[in-house]
């Protein structure tokens, strides 16, 4: 499959089309970013441990299930993925208290939570993703009701999946970000599940395997990221 016009490029990907309209190349890149954008960097090898551990997972919940834009994977940094019309809400599911849900609760980090938490988030980077709840949605017709409700019931399913994957991996699953497209009237899992968009922690240690070891300057930002693949795939 060979990449045409690049179509979009953001923090962590670059977007290519090819010849069937249907279906687009996602190139992952080293490059990365927290708080917005405001602190950048480049971590070593992040494109291709990304590609690989979104790839595994995507297929492991295929198998369960759930719609995902995900076709076949191309090379080390390249997946063939179904071309989607991006719904411009992100979802948060929240686990164990950790980072802005923390700080804004005043709840202490690594806390359990008594249920799983859904935050939803608009997906526009010159206002910083802002936290929205269903009735903004519903005004700016950013999803129907309809869409927000499967969107919901995928969260939970997700969820419920991975969480119960990753344990057999030593690995909890503290929070994680969400984006769901729209695909010939039908929504389905979009974008990436990764060491960037997730909070892992080890289950014994409480060790942070995930881009929180990049915000917060903790070091072995490539070593954590190369675990999480060892763990899930076995791959050095």
């Amino acid at each position: 499959m060979k990449k045409l016009l690049l179509l979009y490029e953001g923090k962590a990907k670059r977007v290519y089309s090819v010849e069937d309209p249907d279906l687009v190349i996602v190139e992952y890149k080293d490059d990365a970013t927290a708080f917005n954008g405001l602190k950048r960097g480049t971590i070593a090898d992040k494109g291709i441990v990304n590609n690989k551990v979104s790839n595994h997972l995507f297929q492991l919940l295929e198998r369960a299930g759930v719609p995902t834009h995900y076709v076949r994977q191309l090379n080390e940094r390249e997946t063939l993925v179904r071309k989607v019309e991006i719904v411009p809400v992100e979802v948060i599911v929240r686990n164990i208290a950790a980072g802005s849900l923390s700080k804004r609760l005043g709840i202490p980090e690594g806390t359990k939570l008594k249920s799983t938490v859904l935050e939803y988030c608009y997906k526009n980077d010159r206002l910083g993703d802002p936290m929205v709840n269903e009735y903004h949605i519903y005004a700016m017709e950013l999803a129907t009701r309809d869409e927000l409700s499967r969107i919901s019931d995928m969260s939970f399913k997700v969820n419920q999946i991975l969480s119960d994957y990753l344990k057999d991996v030593n690995i909890e699953l503290i929070d994680f970000k969400l984006e769901f497209g729209r695909f010939k009237g039908e929504i389905i899992l979009a974008d990436e599940i990764s060491p960037d968009t997730c909070r892992f922690w080890d289950s014994a240690t409480g060790e942070k395997l995930d881009k929180d070891r990049f915000r917060r300057d903790l070091g072995y930002v490539e070593e954590a990221y190369r675990e999480v693949l060892k763990r899930l795939t076995g791959e050095n």
